[in-house]
């Protein structure tokens, strides 16, 4: 498959013509990195955009303990970065890969210059940029406020939404990603052991299904949102 093809793959260039594409291509760069490494740490953050072409990448911050917070996950089709006052606010976080993963650079001036000739790249990134927002703000009211058992619904529910498989005949939502009992904690903001407790708790009562790193959810939570513990 040439790159040409890889671009229009993109969540956020699907409107683009065919000509937009080739202009895109011209204008940046892939490269693949491997499963567990980081596109960018704080110290190492430099003024681009990045689109996933292929893999998941997680986006965390360390707090004064260095304990971990992921704040997303992203696969094909999402971008992160930030040019000039344009920013997906990126700039203060680990990103690592979570896979081998194919990723698409453009650098400011390029990025700049590209706005000016394709406006409709322009209200794609603004749609983008509003869900993020809007995950986010719907991710923090969540984590601040709700119990345990309840942030971890949340969260699954999201990562189901994102990653969500259905295999035939089963009333479970397996999450298409590997995914540890620390992730979840990471996710979460807990400790890895308070986040294995609630995930048994959880199974026993069949809200959710649980393997080696592998978490699926049931139906009825999916389509109401809420917890059915009590």
């Amino acid at each position: 498959m040439d790159r040409i093809q890889y671009l229009s793959q993109f969540n956020l260039l699907r409107s683009l013509s065919m000509e937009d594409l080739i202009t895109m291509d011209e204008l940046t760069s892939i490269t693949t990195f491997p499963k567990h490494t980081f596109i960018q740490t704080p110290e190492t953050f430099t003024e681009e955009l990045y689109f996933v072409k292929k893999g998941k990448v997680r986006l965390y911050q360390l707090n004064n303990e260095g304990k971990q917070f992921t704040l997303d996950i992203l696969s094909e089709g999402n971008i992160f970065g930030e040019i000039g006052d344009i920013s997906l606010g990126t700039r203060e976080l680990f990103i690592e890969t979570i896979e081998e993963s194919d990723i698409c650079v453009m650098d400011k001036e390029r990025f700049e210059s590209y706005l000016i000739r394709c406006p409709r790249f322009m209200m794609n990134m603004i749609k983008a940029m509003s869900e993020r927002l809007s995950y986010m703000s719907s991710l923090v009211q969540n984590l601040a406020i709700g119990k345990l058992h309840d942030k971890i619904i949340h969260v699954l529910v999201e990562l189901s939404d994102r990653f969500g498989v259905w295999d035939e005949g089963n009333d479970y939502c397996r999450i298409d990603m590997l995914i540890s009992h620390q992730e979840i904690a990471h996710l979460v903001g807990a400790s890895r052991e308070a986040v294995s407790v609630a995930l048994k708790e959880l199974s026993e009562t069949g809200i959710i299904r649980t393997g080696f790193r592998t978490v699926a959810i049931c139906r009825t939570i999916l389509a109401s949102g809420q917890s059915l513990l009590k």
